[in-house]
């Protein structure tokens, strides 16, 4: 096989024509069978193969430098740069990340994990490299569903005064996780369906320079205006416009074709945006048919798709969705804006069931923000659901736009907390530091399912903002009996007793529960609390512990600083409690990839970890 050849970068330049292609196949082959097997990132790593092998071939990698828009199409970029037998770890606990990662390797000269990220960042490596008088390429890969993000057009335009060589590749598939919408899929869609411009313009250039004595006057006369033999073939001409030179559009699967745009890019001294067109899932009819099913995928079955490893229980984030429906058929008023995850945020059945009340914004989550914000000042209700890691995008849309006017906009912060094999960049461990400080913002979370729909009808007739944050995965079915009324500000009592009281919050209150019936057999006493709020904290409730309780203990999915432990431990110290004080949450450290549970135990914040903490305390 040409893949096993296949150990330093610069091996891929190699290989003749025919070699690459036939690499193009083995690679594609092997993504199928190792990610099937551990998971991960399939459809998008499926549509880049072609791309992956042509910016090998062309550039001298670690030397030149190519950053990946969102990074999780990163996987030929891998196995080309000589990381094959990391595959067997992928996403796992100790093993090879699923996005690029500057310690594994110099070839990931940039980390990347949100999208519309890598022009910016490829805009820095470029002036860094000028202003060291170095030589090298730099080349910035952006998916079409990242150009609904404002930061993309930000750096877009500061690009175009740059004065020497820098490639922008927008990798054109017509698909985010969610199909794109929006006026720029609609510009792209344009592009595609357009006559062949550049054979077009290849002709009229060399009619136009045959003619004696003004030929070639005529031919650099257009070349200097905007309104260029391009401008008349192209609808829009946006990016040449804003100061890029712009080929394409290039069959991304064609590696001759691709290696001879990125040959011809390599001359230019200025910014310059190649247009390719890719289909993810390529190679794979499953993933061909349906990349959003395919996007993200725990293992499965090549022959049929099917996933080896399947759930009954409703997950928080299918909670929602249903609940959402049902409240929006008795409520006219209310409204759901997603960034481009429909499917992930469980709003897939409201864009169907109330179309017009529906709004998928793209990549932009400053701007669903806001957006939610126009819509509660218009007399709407909005709920807006976003992942954690990716609202605290919009954090000054939140404060600024949100809750400085006190608008009821309801922030849904799906994969709160631990979120496991996507790492770092999708950890929601910050959001309660975050919005929790923020003026008139009110931040909830649930102790189980029951709970969380409970919290929707609290936030549908609440007349403030309102944050409700919640985890991945299946919603908690346990500790249903307790159900007391949600009153705002007011935290629940499950379990009543002295000596230890355990304050959790959200996802933990489960734990604290666990770590409840442990003590009880060791004959310690302990109170259990469902904290409901981050903010405000019931600080009543918090008082009244005081008293019967000489070690309180606060647990939460989130970093200490900023969380909910350091608020209650602040006010304990403001009203001059003298015992002892335990804040358990996940250290001030990014928190690497790997199974939740595996986590939870490195962090100490399972319940095994939790309990030995308490009894080293309780001890002394």
């Amino acid at each position: 096989m040409i893949l096993d050849k296949i150990q330093t970068p610069s091996d891929v330049k190699k290989l003749k024509q025919k070699e690459l292609e036939e690499l193009a196949g083995e690679v594609r082959q092997f993504l199928l069978q190792s990610v099937s097997k551990t998971g991960g990132h399939l459809a998008s790593n499926l549509g880049v193969v072609e791309l992956t092998i042509a910016l090998f071939s062309v550039f001298d990698l670690p030397k030149d430098q190519i950053i990946w828009d969102v990074g999780h199409q990163s996987y030929t970029h891998k196995l080309l740069s000589g990381r094959k037998e990391g595959f067997q770890t992928l996403r796992q606990f100790g093993g090879m990340s699923g996005f690029p990662k500057r310690k594994e390797s110099p070839c990931d000269v940039f980390e990347t994990g949100h999208s519309t990220t890598s022009i910016s960042a490829g805009l820095g490596l470029c002036q860094a490299r000028d202003l060291q008088h170095q030589d090298n390429f730099v080349i910035s890969v952006i998916g079409d569903g990242s150009l609904t993000g404002g930061m993309a057009y930000e750096a877009m335009n500061n690009a175009a005064q740059l004065n020497s060589n820098f490639i922008i590749i927008l990798n054109d598939n017509e698909m985010s996780i969610s199909p794109n919408v929006g006026g720029v899929s609609k510009y792209l869609q344009s592009i595609r369906t357009a006559p062949r411009y550049n054979q077009l313009k290849e002709n009229v250039t060399d009619t136009l320079s045959k003619i004696p004595k003004v030929g070639s006057r005529m031919v650099t006369r257009i070349r200097k205006t905007k309104s260029g033999i391009k401008q008349l073939v192209i609808p829009g001409m946006l990016f040449e416009n804003m100061g890029l030179t712009y080929l394409g559009p290039i069959d991304g699967h064609d590696i001759g074709a691709l290696r001879d745009v990125l040959e011809d890019a390599r001359q230019m001294n200025s910014a310059v945006l190649i247009h390719i067109v890719t289909q993810k899932g390529r190679g794979y009819r499953l993933a061909e048919k349906n990349p959003s099913a395919f996007h993200g995928v725990v293992p499965f079955r090549l022959n049929d798709g099917k996933k080896l490893v399947r759930t009954k229980a409703k997950s928080y984030t299918e909670l929602f969705g249903e609940t959402i429906c049902q409240m929006a058929e008795k409520n006219p008023k209310i409204t759901a804006i997603t960034a481009a995850m429909a499917d992930g945020t469980g709003l897939k059945q409201f864009s169907k069931t109330y179309p017009d009340r529906f709004f998928d914004v793209g990549i932009a989550e400053q701007h669903a923000v806001t957006f939610a914000a126009g819509l509660a000042a218009g007399g709407m209700k909005p709920f807006v659901a976003i992942y954690s890691s990716f609202l605290q995008r919009s954090y000054d849309q939140i404060i600024h736009d949100v809750c400085m006017q006190e608008l009821p906009v309801v922030l849904l912060a799906d994969r709160a907390g631990l979120v496991g094999n996507d790492g770092e960049t999708h950890q929601g461990v910050f959001d309660i530091s975050y919005l929790a400080h923020i003026p008139n913002l009110t931040v909830m979370a649930p102790k189980n399912g029951k709970e969380l729909v409970a919290m929707l009808h609290f936030a549908e007739t609440f007349d403030q903002p309102l944050a409700i944050r919640y985890p991945r995965g299946a919603a908690v079915t346990a500790m249903e009996q307790y159900d007391a009324p949600i009153q705002w500000g007011k935290g629940e009592v499950l379990e009543a007793e002295r000596g230890i009281a355990l304050l959790a919050f959200g996802s933990m209150v489960q734990t604290a529960m666990e770590v409840h019936e442990s003590l009880k057999q060791k004959q310690i006493a302990s109170t259990v609390v469902n904290l409901r709020f981050a903010s405000p904290i019931d600080r009543k409730l918090v008082a009244q512990l005081t008293e019967e309780h000489n070690i309180i203990v606060t647990l939460e999915e989130n970093v200490l600083r900023g969380g909910v432990g350091e608020a209650i431990s602040a006010y304990l110290l403001e009203i001059g409690y003298t015992g002892s004080i335990l804040p358990i949450g996940i250290p001030d450290a990014f928190v690497e990839h790997g199974s939740v549970s595996q986590l939870k135990e490195m962090l100490e914040i399972d319940s095994t970890g939790i309990e030995q903490q308490i009894l080293e305390l309780y001890s002394r």
